[in-house]
């Protein structure tokens, strides 16, 4: 009994979690990124050209491009934060080495979505290119990662079901 009692204070801390990272607009996620994301596409750019940086404003020569928070990913940050802490039987350590792993990736996947599209801005063919990542290819990154995690790590889980089977269970159990 007392084991199932900590399963199910780990399952609700969880989502209690999960909710409370999703606050105030996702106002954590946009918080730390924006300023990182804008940053590091500007060091990549230093390479190439003159850059200068003000708040989410990139000014290369005559170009000045606004970093928003659509281009941050946020959303796509905390479905991946979602998709980790939703799914059960997942050690701690592990969880959060997921979690740093997929962000990671995910992020320095953005950054080079971000560089491509920068290079193409003044293409005629640059609203067609930006609709595709925007609505294709950023979430097949995001569900890409996922499915690596899930085969890097050995995942066997539902995210959400297998927590709402277990629970399920338990109280079919207690009648």
């Amino acid at each position: 009994m007392v084991e199932q009692s900590k399963k199910i204070i780990s399952v609700f801390a969880r989502y209690v979690f999960i909710l409370l990272m999703g606050l105030g607009n996702l106002y954590i996620f946009y918080k730390l990124l924006t300023p990182l994301t804008v940053n590091t596409v500007a060091f990549v750019l230093s390479f190439f050209k003159d850059v200068t940086v003000s708040g989410t404003f990139i000014v290369i020569n005559r170009l000045t491009i606004v970093v928003v928070p659509a281009c941050v990913a946020g959303a796509a940050f905390y479905l991946m934060f979602i998709l980790v802490f939703s799914t059960a039987k997942i050690d701690p350590k592990k969880r959060v080495l997921m979690l740093v792993i997929s962000f990671v990736v995910f992020f320095l996947l953005n950054v080079g979505r971000i560089l491509i599209l920068i290079v193409l801005i003044d293409k005629p063919y640059f609203n067609e290119v930006h609709w595709i990542f925007w609505n294709l290819i950023s979430t097949l990154f995001v569900v890409g990662i996922w499915v690596g995690m899930v085969y890097l790590y050995k995942i066997k889980s539902i995210p959400v079901y297998s927590d709402l089977k277990y629970v399920w269970e338990l109280v079919n159990k207690a009648k």
